[in-house]
Parts: structure tokens; sequence; C-alpha cells
């Protein structure tokens, strides 16, 4: 591999760059230049390391970031139709006009953020960037494994972001009580404005965290209410689709508190039961699959605004909108039903003194039925007690030296 100035005439003037000549490691020889020594140094060095491990990837056998996440689409044929429909979406509605004619080559841990703040420009909200960098994280890894990347720009930026201790600093993205965990106070709350059906529906939701899909594809015949427990066996997509759960460790059993296994008992006499094959828990008036929509819409929503757990509605420069009457708009503080799952999991954590289970972190994955402890802690750990309060600690000591 060398390094040489090349410099040349045209009618334009003269003209130089910095050249490196080396050989690939299928032998092919290569050729890049640069405007600056030091550029040219560096590609040098990383190219050199990349030849000898056989996974540099030279500009010109280099594809573009969508004929990579084409390629990518196609290795998603197994997984579910909304996962699939997902995947496109970040594609084609907000990675491939903005960076799909870019080759492999070029992106880097900078062009990465500077697509990440394109977005944030164009409106993307916080959530969603996360998603389709995500994504575009998985096309630049499904190219690596066809040898058609070097390296991975997005898995680089996520390294980059890991404290001390080698986890991932989540501080800015942890979800907060009282903002994305509803607090004990307001789930009481809401609970207690909803009625009927959609009581029954949230309280379940709320003491078993199942996820919105779990609790479409509830059966009775998955609800034992002598034992006091449900099994998790099916869930049910957008598409009104049923399916096992996400993962393996999604099939799980979940105990029920008294309370709910009353009203799932009262709720079971009057529950309709006009397509009885599917033997559902919640099923609409036709005794089929409800949709998510309208459990949010007609259930959730209107609990959360009864409850008056509202948040203003703002305009493009962050000031409250008003109604022809001058009345402020708003809206409900929590409107997704994974909310309820999120306190779930918190009131699982709690200590036992602060009104929880203080249930140790791989029961509380159980009773997620998430696929991993990792994901687990990654979601919620800072939710568990530090172990280290002063009064705890002084406790500790006395106990350790025997005083009284």
């Amino acid at each position: 591999m060398s390094i040489r100035k090349r410099a040349w005439s045209t009618l334009a003037g003269k003209h130089e760059c910095w050249l490196v000549d080396y050989v690939d490691q299928g032998g092919v020889r290569r050729a890049k230049s640069f405007k600056h020594k030091r550029d040219a140094v560096e590609f040098a060095a990383t190219t050199r390391v990349q030849v000898r491990q056989g996974t540099h990837v030279a500009d010109s056998a280099s594809i573009t970031v969508k004929q990579a996440g084409e390629l990518w689409l196609e290795t998603s044929a197994d997984l579910e139709r909304s996962t699939q429909d997902q995947y496109k979406q970040h594609l084609n509605l907000h990675i491939a006009p903005f960076i799909g004619r870019e080759k492999l080559s070029k992106i880097t841990v900078g062009f990465v953020r500077e697509f990440q703040d394109r977005l944030k420009q164009e409106g993307r909200s916080a959530v969603m960037i996360r998603n389709i960098t995500r994504s575009l994280g998985s096309i630049i890894a499904d190219a690596q494994e066809r040898n058609l990347a070097a390296h991975n720009a997005v898995r680089e930026l996520h390294k980059g972001r890991r404290g001390r201790n080698g986890q991932r600093d989540r501080r800015n993205g942890r979800l907060k009580v009282g903002v994305d965990i509803p607090t004990p106070e307001e789930v009481r709350a809401i609970l207690g404005e909803a009625e009927g059906k959609w009581r029954v529906l949230l309280l379940t939701a709320t003491f078993s965290g199942l996820r919105a899909s779990e609790l479409r594809g509830l059966r009775w015949g998955d609800v034992d209410l002598q034992r006091g427990e449900l099994h998790v066996r099916q869930r049910a997509d957008r598409y009104n689709k049923f399916g096992p759960p996400k993962s393996a460790a999604g099939e799980r059993t979940t105990p029920l508190p008294p309370t709910v296994v009353a009203e799932l008992r009262e709720w079971k006499l009057v529950c309709p039961k006009r397509d009885g094959r599917l033997g559902l828990v919640f099923p609409n008036t036709l005794g089929k699959i409800e949709s998510l929509s309208k459990i949010v819409s007609h259930g959730l929503i209107p609990a959360v605004l009864a409850a008056g757990l509202t948040l203003p509605v703002l305009d493009d420069q962050g000031i409250p909108k008003r109604d022809a009457e001058g009345k402020p708009i708003v809206k409900a503080k929590y409107s997704g039903l994974h909310s309820l799952r999120h306190f779930f999991a918190s009131w699982c954590i709690n200590r036992k003194e602060d009104g929880g289970l203080g249930l140790p972190g791989k029961v509380v994955q159980e009773r997620l039925g998430h696929a991993s402890i990792t994901m687990t802690m990654d979601r919620y750990g800072h939710l568990f007690p530090r172990g280290d309060d002063t009064a705890e600690l002084a406790a500790a000591e006395r106990a350790l030296l025997g005083q009284a």
C-alpha cells in the first residue's frame, strides 16, 4: 500500500491530490484520491486493517443505502406482517428519500448524526428517529453479512454512547414516572373513571402487564379464575391475525389479584359470545377481535381525560392552542395502552414499603415476558432501588458490626 502525491495540469490550471494505491483482499488493485495528506494517511491505516481482516469494501464495489435496504427487506419476509410493514415504512418514507442514493462506504458516524438532525428538522419525533436509526443499523448489518459494507456507523455511534461500565447511557431516554409511567394516584383516577368493559380491560392491563396484542388475543380458556391466574399463549396483531407471543419468553403465566378476578367473573357473564369459537375475553360486540384503536379511543383516552390528566396542545411555536371560545385545547396525558404496562413494571419493581411488590429483576422479566433480563434492565433498571440509601446502609453496618 502506497501513498503518493500526484500533480497534473489542465486548461483550467494545475491540480494535485494524494493517491492511495493498494490491493484489496481479493487481489484487485484499487486507488483512492484525497485532497489532504492526513485524510489519505487515515484511510490507508484503516484500509490496511480491513484488508487484513477481509472486511474491506471499496467505494466502487459498495452499493447504495436504498439497494442495501431492499436486500434487507427480503430477509424480513418471514417476520410478521406488521413488522414487515414497519420496516418498509422506515425505508421508503424516511431513509431512502434522504440518504437512499448514498453509498454504504460513505456512511460514517458523523453522517448518521447529520441524518438524525435532518429527521428532527423534518418533524420526526424522538421515538421515530430512534426507530429509523435502528432500522438503518440493521440495513448496514445485513450488508456486512453480504460483504457489501466494511463497518457499521450506527453501531459505532451507539458504542460511543456507552458509559464507563460499558452499559449504554440512556439517561436522556429513561422512562419517567409521571411522564411516561402513570403514578399510583393517576392509575387510581383512570380506573375510577373507566366503566363497563373498558374498566375490566384496563384493570387487567394494569395488574397483569399484558401487551395490547396479548389482551386482544386473550381467551377465556387461558384465564383460570379459580387459581387467580392467566396464561399468555397467543396474541392478535393489528391485522386481526392470531399468532404466538413475540418470543418464547412471551408465553407465560401471570397471577391476578382478587379485585381483577372478581371483575372478570362479573364480566364473563355479560361478555359478547356471538362468535363463540374464538372465546375472547375482550371481544367486540360481535365476539370478534377488538381493534386497538377502539380500545384506546373508547376506553383509555376517555378515562384519562375524565380523570383530569391532560396536556396542552401546542402549535409550531410551542404556544398552547385555544378553541374558538378561547379555551385551552388539551389532549390525554397518556394516549397509549403501553403506559399501563410500564406502570405494571414499576409496580413490580417498587419496594413493598412504597406500595410495590419488590420483585427481583429476573421475576419482573418473566412477568413482562421479555426475551432476556438485559431487555428488562435496559428498560426499567433505573427504577430498581439503589440499595445504598443512607438508612439501609446504616442498618447493614450495624448488623455487620454487631451493634445494637
